[in-house]
């Protein structure tokens, strides 16, 4: 809650002291300070609640909200505070964070949150109570790594509607970042750390200093920070350092035997390796480890062969290394006794490195056909390459009917090195307005707010697919195509690429590519965005009237904001000319006026409703409307009860409305056509065996069947849907707070019920939907989306998904049910104080529903949403010694239903097990002025859920879900904090 100093206001009692703290700061993870804030209560006069704009001398909530105390920052030892609001059972698994995001074309290393699993878009992200610019292209998702956890006073978390309030994205809730605005004097911080492993290397530094004027009317803070997180790689973990795949694919009857879902086929390595793989007649080519050339080929090895794939988890990461700079400050100034002018600056600057595997190319992604010529018609004369080997030259032959003998080939471009992207970002915020009293009891404050995130990124590893060819079409220069004499060296038979420096291209072997072809084929990838955020609004709140039961409270105002994005990478990228994805460039804005009225009604002495209405006016989805109406009844000093109901709305965002087709490479998908025969297996038999290529599969092999390459390279377009309109969601929340003082003093307890309902909620349709409604699900539409391959094409079988495309729409529903549980204890024992929190979530239901009409998919209880979570601290001061101990448990879970539907076995068929994690920290003040402390986390090195590689929820490279579980390990950590 926001404390705002107002002389002419009255004071609170006692007993209503209490039960503000039991409606806020009772459910903070810590409760260092509270004695120190009680005492200092009388001097808070009007307080500004999150979730409200009246100002009211008693701070109550119809709405649950929690606190995280800057205490608890402290005690956390996170570097970026999204590690520790994830410790929240209300929080689901984020969409980005820095475990799992390395495989991400843009936004890698970004930390965002996501209230109830409903979606990072439908959490709103506000500081000091106004919103902040995305760090996400295209959305509104918020990038926590700009936000300084040391210039933090505490965050507030509203969950349940609360657009009426701040608009927008509020659908889930709010998380309000307060920042620092009244420190004076310098205090510097630093931390080093790092994982038992020796990799995650972390290190902060930051400088705080506050000031006053001379004559008391001005103030000002600032913040330095930097921070740095090391990289730690698959390779450096038992469970990913080799290339693995789930065994459930390769069992006969998974029904019978869902346990193979943890039984890993090891290795599973690339068939793409860096020597090369060669296709020549009826013989396989690939070359040994001492570069010399063999007639035989095998992946994984077996039949005494050994394996001659490539091990992408030797070059995969983990967690992405991470570089922040951070700038932030605040202040104001008195004008006049009542009016005084405020200002707030934000710079944030982050690199972020991701590295992968090489790119895998092959000869498909070059010609059309996936033929590669090894002769060529040049001035009537048929020259071979100039660096094919005999073997592979004369077990060629003309499979196109050109007259030119070919191959297929498939190689790892090691040589160009591993893809991998550095991004640097850049967030500027800057806010500043007015604010002061009207009157005695009527306040205003006016604001202008601008934010821009830029985003600069490369990418390495790829080539330019023309320049590839060009320097595949090589012959020895027998012919003086050059005019400088005939030579025994290769040439570029184009004489156009050679007036650009082509240097021919050796595929043949590991090593075998020049530099000079490294450096003409090389294609780095750029990519650059932008995302501007402009805000003017304003606000006034006062005592309307006097009723019997107090004065009626109303706050009104307006707001208009537009938004813009654009995201591009360069010309080739976004063709799909340099072997990566094709990503067109996204472009788009709106702008949208708000207005809104809330009153706060004291119905009787004991109860008080509030209501609040918004009106909104979107340059893209015309008018929408959010309300809400909420009650707060003391039925006595140790007990209070609580409900709202709201609806919310959420308009769509930029990408939703106007992305263009970009191209992804989706996985966890099971092909329902597995196994399908020349007959049976009923309406998905009949389906699948219309398909032509699945039907050559068929008559080739007897049933459907996929080798290694078609279950790791399936492809698609997600695309965007200007045609959406805006998404509503109704909330409940009904509560109780008890606080029996008299009976157990210093025990707080609250008990909320939550129930969120989302129509027309804007989803992309998830591509096993698709899959599993074109095959045997009744509805044939979807097969548009799909394309599979009508014969055998270069590593691919006939019949095998080339490209699942999938649109965002207004889906036929989202919704999540559940209660939280918070219970806070602080007292007196022995010679300290001791103080614990538990907070415990329940989650009864949750579902979402693809299209309208379509049966409802739940994920409550599968991974990620688990249905059982609790977070329990445990601390205890004992003069300049504290303590603290904090508990977080991850209940059991299911694998995805329609995942596992796939497969034959029932929803719930097949889990995995409960998780606890146990942080540490101890701090020992040396002096008033120095503090020593030093932590673990993940204490007793906990091994996250195995979540193999082909599983739906594994993050590639960790072998599991590793935006929910921790997959980098125990770590350490020491530092200091001194404040002069």
């Amino acid at each position: 809650m926001k404390k705002i100093n107002n002389s002419g206001c009255r004071t609170f009692k006692r007993s209503s002291l209490s039960l503000a703290l039991s409606a806020t700061v009772l459910a903070g993870f810590s409760f260092q300070g509270i004695a120190a804030e009680e005492d200092e209560l009388e001097k808070i006069e009007r307080v500004q609640v999150t979730g409200s704009r009246i100002r009211s001398a008693e701070a109550m909530s119809s709405a649950p909200i929690q606190v995280v105390s800057g205490e608890a920052i402290d005690a956390s030892g996170s570097l970026n505070i999204q590690n520790l609001l994830l410790e929240n059972p209300a929080f689901g698994s984020p969409a980005i964070s820095r475990t799992n995001s390395n495989f991400s074309t843009a936004s890698a290393g970004v930390a965002t949150v996501d209230l109830r699993n409903l979606g990072s878009n439908r959490t709103l992200v506000l500081v000091n109570g106004r919103r902040y610019v995305s760090g996400v292209p295209g959305s509104s998702a918020v990038d926590l790594n700009t936000i300084p956890s040391q210039f933090i006073e505490r965050v507030e978390i509203m969950t349940g509607g609360a657009s009426s309030v701040y608009g927008s994205d509020a659908v889930a809730g709010v998380v309000n970042f307060v920042l620092k605005d009244d420190f004076e004097g310098v205090e510097f911080e630093g931390q080093y750390g790092e994982s038992s492993e020796g990799d995650d290397e972390s290190r902060q530094f930051s400088f705080t200093s506050g000031l006053t004027t001379g004559d008391g009317k001005g103030q000002a803070m600032f913040h330095l920070g930097y921070s740095d997180q090391g990289a730690v790689f698959s390779r450096d973990r038992e469970r990913s350092a080799v290339d693995q795949f789930s065994g459930i694919y390769f069992e006969d009857d998974p029904a019978a035997n869902p346990g193979s879902i943890f039984e890993a086929v090891n290795p599973f390595f690339s068939s793409f390796p860096p020597q090369g793989r060669f296709d020549a007649g009826d013989t396989r080519f690939t070359y040994d480890p001492n570069n010399n050339l063999q007639d035989s080929f095998s992946t994984n090895g077996g039949d005494g062969i050994d394996a001659n794939g490539f091990n992408r988890s030797g070059v995969r990461t983990i967690a992405i290394p991470t570089e922040r700079y951070l700038f932030a400050s605040n202040g104001s100034y008195e004008l006049t006794d009542k009016h005084s002018f405020f200002f707030e600056g934000t710079y944030a600057s982050s690199t972020t490195i991701s590295e992968l595997e090489p790119f895998p190319f092959a000869s498909d992604d070059i010609y059309a056909n996936g033929r590669v010529p090894i002769e060529f018609d040049v001035n009537g004369e048929m020259l071979r390459n100039a660096f094919v080997p005999d073997d592979i030259y004369n077990a060629a032959t003309d499979t196109d009917g050109d007259g030119a003998r070919d191959i297929f080939f498939a190689k790892r471009l090691s040589d160009v090195g591993n893809r991998g992207a550095r991004a640097e970002r850049d967030t500027f915020r800057l806010a500043v307005g007015f604010q002061g009293e009207i009157n005695d009891s009527w306040f205003y404050d006016t604001y202008y707010v601008y934010g821009k995130t830029k985003e600069s990124q490369v990418s390495g590893g790829l080539v330019n697919v023309q320049s590839f060819r060009q320097g595949l079409e090589a012959v020895i220069d027998s012919q003086d195509l050059d005019g400088d004499g005939i030579t025994d060296e290769a040439i570029c038979i184009d004489a156009t690429a050679r007036g650009f420096n082509c240097a021919p291209v050796n595929i043949y072997g590991f090593n075998s590519l020049s530099q000079g072809a490294i450096d003409f084929v090389s294609a780095p990838s750029t990519l650059s965005t932008s995302v501007e955020q402009e805000i003017i609004g304003g606000n006034v709140s006062g005592d309307l009237f006097e009723l019997p039961a107090g004065m009626v409270g109303i706050a009104a105002g307006f707001e208009y904001r537009e938004e813009f994005s654009r995201s591009e990478f360069d010309a080739l990228q976004q063709a799909g000319l340099n072997a990566g994805n094709a990503i067109p460039a996204t472009e788009g804005s709106f702008d949208v006026t708000e207005y809104y009225v809330e009153a706060n009604i004291p119905v009787l002495d004991a109860v008080t409703m509030n209501a609040a209405v918004r009106l909104s006016d979107y340059s893209t989805v015309g008018n929408t409307e959010s309300w809400n109406v909420g009650v707060d009844w003391e039925v006595m000093d140790s007990l209070r009860l609580r409900a709202t109901r709201a609806r919310s709305t959420r308009a769509p965002n930029i990408d939703e409305l106007f992305s263009p087709p970009s191209q992804t490479f989706p996985s966890g998908l099971n092909d329902p056509c597995i196994g399908v025969t020349n007959s049976g297996g009923g309406a998905v038999g009949d389906a699948c065996r219309a398909d032509v290529g699945v039907a050559n599969n068929i008559a080739s092999n007897g049933e459907f069947t996929l080798n290694q390459s078609d279950l790791q390279g399936i492809s698609g377009f997600n695309r965007g849907n200007p045609d959406l309109k805006e998404e509503v969601g109704d909330s409940v929340t009904v509560g109780v707070v008890f606080t029996p003082e008299e009976l157990i003093s210093g025990l707080d307890v609250t008990l909320d019920y939550f129930d969120i309902e989302i129509t027309d909620a804007i989803v992309s349709t998830p591509r096993q939907f698709i899959l599993d409604q074109c095959y045997g699900g009744g509805d044939d539409s979807f097969c548009s989306f799909i394309t599979r391959r009508s014969g055998p094409s270069g590593n691919n079988s006939a019949g095998s998904l080339e490209f699942i495309d999938s649109g965002v729409s207004n889906s036929g529903g989202l919704g999540t049910e559940g209660v939280d549980l918070t219970l806070t204890y602080s007292a007196d024992i022995g010679p300290g104080a001791f103080r614990t929190r538990l907070a415990y979530t329940y989650l009864i239901d949750g579902y979402t529903i693809p299209l309208p009409g379509a049966d409802k998919d739940e994920f409550a209880g599968e991974i990620g949403a688990s249905e059982h979570k609790a977070n329990w601290n445990l601390g205890y001061k004992l003069d300049d010694f504290d303590f603290n101990w904090s508990m977080t448990y991850i209940g059991a879970a299911d694998f995805d239903d329609q995942f596992l539907s796939g497969f034959g076995i029932p929803a719930g068929g097949v889990g995995i097990g409960s998780v606890t994690y146990h942080d540490v920290q101890a701090s020992y003040h040396i002096s008033d002025a120095v503090e020593l402390y030093a932590g673990a986390n993940n204490l007793f090195d906990k091994e996250p859920p195995r979540i193999l590689s082909g599983v739906s929820g594994s993050s590639t490279g960790t072998e599991t879900d590793a935006g929910t579980y921790d997959p980098i390990g125990q770590t350490f950590y020491i530092g200091f904090r001194s404040k002069f």
